[in-house]
C-alpha cells in the first residue's frame, strides 16, 4: 500500500540542553520514515533546495528525493528552541509552493508547515484522494517581525477531510471553540474522525462517541515529529483495516514508541513492531464516552 505526503522537507536547527543540532525534519521526512517502518510505500510531494544535505540519510530509511523535488532555493528551515514539552519556533527560510499531481496512493496525508500547500491545492486534493488526514498546522502559522511562529485564527473549507489531528491551540484557532466542543464544531465542518492531542492526553471524536488515551508519564526530550509520527501512523493503520479505534491505538503507540527513544530528530521514529506492540497493549486501555 502506499500513503503520499504534501508537505515540506525541512532543515530543523534544535537547540535544547544548551546545545544545537541541525537535522532533517518536516513531516515529508517524519512521515514517510513512519509509513515505510509500517510497511507502506511513501511517495512524497515536497520541496527542498540543494542546501538540503540529508538525502543520503533519508536514502539509508528507503525514502527517495527526485531531482524534480529539489529546487534553486533554500530548504524551508526553522530554529525550534525546546524546554520540556514547550517550544519556541522561528522561521528561517522557506523553500517553494508544492503543486498538485495525481497519485495512485492509497492515501493522502496534507500536512503542511508554514503554507506551501495552498488551499487551492488542498481542494484538488480532497476531490481527488478517498481517504484525507490534515494536520491544518501550516495554514494557521504566522510569523512576527522576528520570524517568531504564532498562530492566528484561520477558516478552512473542511468538507471531505477523512481526518484532522489538532492540539488545543490548533482546534480554537480553527473554531473558535475549547476542547469537545471544538471536536464538535470540527465534525460538523465535515471532518469524519476528529483527533485531539493535548501533550499525553489524546482523543478522538468518530460519530457521536468520544475515545481517550493516555501516553505513559515519562521524561520527555525532544519532541520535534512526534505529532508527524502520529499522523502517519494513524493513516497507514487506518487504510490498511479501515477500523478508526485501532488506528487511533496505532498512533498512540507510535507516539509513545517514539517518546521513549529519547532520541533527537528522525532518529526517534520507531520501528513498526515497537509501535504495533504499543497498540496492541493500549487497545485494551481505551475509554470512550458519548458526545
Amino acid at each position: 500500500m502506499k500513503l503520499a505526503i504534501f508537505s515540506h522537507c525541512t532543515i530543523d536547527e534544535i537547540s535544547r540542553n544548551d546545545s544545537l543540532v541541525e537535522t532533517a525534519g518536516g513531516p515529508a521526512c517524519y512521515c514517510g520514515i513512519t509509513a515505510k517502518n509500517m510497511k507502506f510505500d511513501a511517495e512524497l510531494h515536497t520541496k527542498a533546495g540543494q542546501d538540503f544535505t540529508f538525502t543520503s540519510v533519508l536514502e539509508s530509511k528507503g525514502i527517495f528525493l527526485s531531482k524534480n523535488l529539489i529546487s534553486s532555493n533554500p530548504t524551508t528551515r526553522f530554529l525550534l528552541k525546546i524546554s520540556g514539552t514547550e517550544r519556541e519556533l522561528y522561521l528561517k527560510a522557506l523553500c517553494d509552493p508544492i503543486e498538485f499531481r495525481n497519485s495512485d496512493a492509497d492515501g493522502i496525508l496534507i500536512s503542511p508547515v508554514f503554507n506551501e500547500v495552498s488551499e487551492e491545492t488542498l481542494e484538488q486534493i480532497k476531490e481527488f484522494s478517498d481517504f484525507t488526514l490534515l494536520d491544518p498546522q501550516g495554514y494557521l502559522r504566522r510569523i512576527n517581525s522576528d520570524k517568531k511562529v504564532y498562530l492566528e485564527k484561520t477558516p478552512l473549507e473542511l468538507s471531505k477531510i477523512s481526518a484532522i489531528k489538532t492540539d488545543p491551540d490548533e482546534a480554537f484557532y480553527l473554531t473558535g471553540l475549547k476542547d469537545k466542543e471544538s471536536m464538535i464544531a470540527l465534525q460538523k465542518k465535515g471532518v469524519k474522525h476528529v483527533l485531539y492531542t493535548n501533550k499525553q492526553d489524546i482523543t478522538m471524536l468518530t460519530n457521536d462517541r468520544l475515545y481517550h488515551l493516555q501516553i505513559p508519564t515519562m521524561t520527555i526530550a525532544d519532541t520535534t515529529g512526534v505529532g508527524d509520527i502520529f499522523c502517519a501512523a494513524f493513516a497507514c493503520a487506518y487504510l490498511k483495516e479501515s477500523d478508526p479505534l485501532w488506528a487511533l491505538c496505532f498512533a498512540v503507540g507510535a507516539a509513545q514508541a517514539a517518546l521513549e527513544t529519547r532520541a533527537t530528530g528522525l532518529s526517534k521514529v520507531p520501528y513498526g513492531g515497537d509501535i504495533e506492540r504499543n497498540a496492541a497493549y493500549l487497545y485494551n486501555l481505551v475509554k470512550f464516552s458519548q458526545v
